[in-house]
């Protein structure tokens, strides 16, 4: 369930007074996501997402991600565009929540990834990259490496999904952080590019993608890192093996846009274990923290910890197709 704010009639109608879209035609509440309350929103003017931010973003860090698709927007990316309104501004509150429209994009997720997804997502992530290269802005990584320890530390004597997982833990995230690069390219990542992120049409042989949703994990961070996430969320399959093929396919699609540098590509498998780690920690607060009886469907850590097995067999960049 994705909306947490209910949202009146009355209340819809007076906050859409602000924006010149039309009389308001439909208005449903959106099940996917787990972050903010998400409705589908018609009127005269067409479709749109409007947006709650809930308690767990900070109201202080909306402009830097409304900033940033606005930006990507207008360089050609396929991602949401925030509406302004009349006084020129998208950001306001709805609900004692703050809030604001996007607009609509077509398309659906893959809800089974194919090797044919991989290539143009991979390019999708590059150009991604490309459109936010002169973005001013900048956020600091909030789950990146410098919150990983208090993040487990954090899960200590707490409920685990399995014996000896937090010691694993704790073992492979020292490894992980006095092995991670410091000299990398560095810009603007979206850092939760799952598939349910990007829509793709499947107008003719190949998938191509139409939009790319979600960034309010983004921040300034490595840009390989990204591409690591990546690999993570679409390479592996249901019993947890890897796909050389999708991420050859991926990392192709990704270099046919932006040349990678060989201390990024040699990064790869450090990267890919600190990504790995970074989801499974954050599932591991969920499972050690969520009270019982609570209606919520617990995400698995060990799904992301056997991901990291892999990470950390792996001898070099060539276990991922290159």
């Amino acid at each position: 369930m994705a909306v947490y704010t209910e949202v009146t009639d009355e209340a819809l109608r007076h906050f859409l007074a602000s924006y010149a879209l039309g009389e308001l035609v439909a208005f449903r509440g959106i099940a996917e996501g787990v972050e903010n309350s998400n409705y589908a929103l018609k009127t005269e003017a067409g479709d749109f997402i409007l947006t709650l931010y809930e308690k767990r973003v900070d109201p202080a860090e909306l402009p830097y991600f409304l900033g940033l698709m606005d930006h990507m927007a207008a360089r050609g990316l396929a991602c949401p565009v925030p509406v302004k309104g009349a006084d020129g501004e998208a950001l306001r509150s709805l609900a004692d929540r703050p809030a604001a429209i996007c607009t609509f994009l077509p398309g659906v997720w893959p809800r089974r990834v194919r090797p044919e997804h991989c290539g143009p997502l991979g390019t999708a992530l590059a150009a991604m990259h490309d459109a936010a290269g002169d973005f001013s802005g900048s956020r600091a990584n909030t789950l990146g490496p410098s919150g990983w320890l208090p993040l487990l530390n954090r899960c200590r004597g707490g409920a685990m999904p399995a014996e000896g997982v937090f010691e694993e833990l704790s073992t492979a995230l020292h490894q992980v952080l006095e092995d991670w690069p410091r000299v990398l390219p560095v810009g603007q990542i979206h850092a939760d590019l799952f598939p349910d992120n990007v829509f793709f049409l499947n107008d003719g042989k190949t998938p191509r993608v139409s939009g790319i949703i979600d960034f309010y994990f983004a921040c300034t961070d490595l840009l390989a890192y990204d591409i690591a996430v990546c690999l993570n969320a679409w390479c592996f399959e249901a019993d947890f093996a890897f796909n050389v093929t999708k991420a050859r396919a991926l990392l192709a699609g990704y270099r046919a846009r932006r040349v990678l540098s060989q201390a990024e590509i040699e990064a790869l498998p450090v990267l890919c274990r600190g990504a790995a780690i970074r989801f499974a920690l954050t599932r591991l607060f969920d499972w050690a923290n969520t009270p019982e009886g609570a209606m919520v469907t617990r995400k698995d850590p060990m799904d992301y910890v056997r991901r990291l097995r892999f990470h950390a067999a792996a001898r070099g960049p060539d276990a991922y197709g290159l």
